[in-house]
């Protein structure tokens, strides 16, 4: 369970706009914002390093000291640079100990399925409602020794105690099948390129092996 709270010094700004954001960066500090329980949004700036350590993981919990206040919030939306490894921005949400929060955790599958099969994570995280303070980093499926044809719903995972299922418990989460063979994999294709009107083109050895061969017994060509 995350029960671990991170504490950073946070900054209150009123500046705002791409080009304030961008110096907050260069200054090698996250622009974020802060709300809930009614209150007005705060918006504040994170220290960089220390921030991007904390919200390496989903659902961080932080407490932030603002103005010597301090104020628990959990991280809900973390805006990441799609190339470099920058944070561009951050929502927190304001939380107390003991509130229940909803929150997505991911799906950690382990163990060695039966020989032949393969195992196919369907969904890969799952809606809960579990107190602030012990929010899982992951549930776990195990598949150890699952022959084809198991399949993992929703309602089948083991939540940590005192947490809440608010995905629908009848969605497929994990789905084990059996392994198909190189001919039936060909087979599908073919006829999947058949529905779509796609003809394949010969190979040099393909065509070679449909050449008919010569008669035998046929006669020579006279010479002149």
């Amino acid at each position: 369970m995350s029960t671990e709270v991170t504490k950073l010094v946070a900054e209150q700004r009123t500046q705002f706009g791409k080009g304030a954001a961008r110096k907050i960066r260069r200054a090698d500090k996250i622009p974020a914002v802060m709300y809930g329980h009614g209150t007005a949004p705060v918006h504040i700036t994170l220290p960089g390093h220390e921030a991007m350590l904390a919200l390496k993981h989903t659902n961080a919990l932080l407490t932030l000291v603002i103005d010597g206040e301090e104020h628990m919030a959990l991280a809900k939306d973390v805006q990441r640079d799609p190339i470099k490894p920058v944070i561009e921005h951050v929502d927190l949400v304001v939380v107390r100990r003991g509130e229940k929060v909803t929150v997505e955790v991911g799906v950690h599958v382990e163990g060695e399925a039966a020989p032949e099969t393969v195992v196919t994570t369907v969904l890969n995280t799952l809606e809960v409602e579990v107190e602030a303070t012990n929010i899982p980093e992951w549930v776990t499926v195990s598949v150890e020794g699952a022959e084809a044809g198991t399949q993992v719903l929703a309602g089948d995972v083991t939540l940590p105690e005192g947490a809440a299922l608010l995905t629908d418990p009848e969605w497929l989460v994990v789905n084990v099948t059996q392994q198909q063979s190189q001919a039936e994999l060909d087979a599908e294709l073919e006829e999947a390129e058949t529905e779509a009107g796609i003809e394949r083109e010969e190979s040099d050895e393909e065509a070679g092996a449909e050449a008919p061969a010569a008669e035998e017994g046929a006669p020579e060509a006279e010479e002149a």
